[in-house]
């Protein structure tokens, strides 16, 4: 990665108080950019990205679906690179909320993406997708040349929001692309339904972590400092017209059960003899019991691999937060109910 490429380039960074967008953005001011961040929510913080930043981020209030806002946002920013990672992540309240979540995703979408249009100054926009896209197929791993077939609310709208993309950049030669990543795990996830900030809450509470599944569902686990290289690499190749109107897969290429990832973090904690106690049996919650991504078309034109195998990301991840309970004992009351 070009560190000297960022200083002094404006960057827009939309759910900037979120778990990934608040590591790129931190990412992004480290390396010297300009950065404006959109939120409609609490800038919490614990949040890893805004506890670094200080002043040094501008801040705007509002959500990604009030076009008026987003549009004066745009006009007024003269960006020349947007992170659109605004969304709803949450599996589970995706699900449970389709309209709220559509609305979210997919109006957000073209919202920003219509603004950008207007805005006359971006090198690179960057859509967040997820490797939930190509939903259950028998080919593993999967490639971006496979059909999605995502069939529940967030796939839905992670592939409305490429679709999208695709259309503003074939139709308005707007400069698009779109990011596939595996599972992201690493410090300042507070959704505490994910797997691995809800395991270390459990470890860290004493408490014996649950498999809601039978733990036998694969997946491949992206450390968070990877994927913000993944997309800082993809936005750099986009600005120079490598990589516009493209998909990328970004994964280590190593996919892990259930069982054992949280066994592997059991064993980091320094529990011994700490078993989880399993409830479920067969299919995961995303619908699927494996899913496994290539990434050798993010190495072989964009020159980038995961540099974090599981265990050492999991270690700095756990770290992450028994530092940050250990500063404040009330921050770990607050967290942990």
């Amino acid at each position: 990665m070009n560190a000297d490429f960022w200083k002094g380039k404006r960057a827009l960074v939309t759910g900037c108080h979120g778990f990934l967008a608040s590591w790129v953005a931190a990412e992004l001011a480290k390396r010297g950019a300009e950065v404006t961040g959109l939120t409609n929510g609490a800038l919490r913080g614990f949040s890893p990205g805004i506890r670094s930043f200080g002043k040094k981020m501008r801040v705007i209030r509002g959500s990604v679906t009030d076009y008026p806002l987003v549009k004066k946002l745009f006009s007024g920013g003269k960006f020349e690179f947007c992170f659109h990672l605004a969304a709803r992540t949450d599996y589970g309240v995706c699900t449970e909320s389709p309209l709220t979540t559509f609305e979210t995703n997919i109006k957000g979408a073209w919202n920003v993406l219509e603004a950008a249009r207007n805005c006359g100054t971006l090198r690179a926009v960057i859509l967040a997708s997820s490797d939930k896209v190509y939903g259950k197929q028998k080919k593993m791993p999967h490639t971006e040349g496979q059909s999605p077939l995502g069939r529940y609310p967030y796939d839905v709208s992670k592939i409305c929001d490429e679709l999208l993309g695709m259309c503003y950049f074939h139709t308005y030669g707007l400069p698009v692309a779109a990011a596939r990543c595996a599972n992201i795990y690493g410090g300042g996830d507070f959704t505490w339904s994910r797997v691995v900030p809800g395991t270390i809450r459990s470890v860290l509470r004493g408490e014996t972590p649950v498999i809601r599944s039978d733990g036998t569902p694969m997946r491949d686990y992206l450390y968070v400092e990877d994927a913000v290289a993944a997309y800082l690499k993809l936005a750099e190749a986009v600005a120079v017209n490598k990589a516009g109107g493209e998909v990328f897969n970004f994964s280590p290429e190593n996919a892990t059960s259930t069982l054992k990832l949280i066994k592997t973090i059991i064993a980091l904690s320094g529990r011994t003899g700490v078993e989880p106690r399993i409830l479920g049996a067969g299919r995961s919650g995303a619908g699927t019991d494996m899913q496994s991504l290539s990434s050798e078309k993010a190495k072989r034109l964009l020159g980038w691999r995961a540099k974090y195998p599981l265990e050492k990301g999991l270690k700095k991840t756990l770290r992450w937060y028994i530092e940050y309970f250990h500063e404040n004992t009330s921050r770990f009351s607050a967290h942990t109910r």
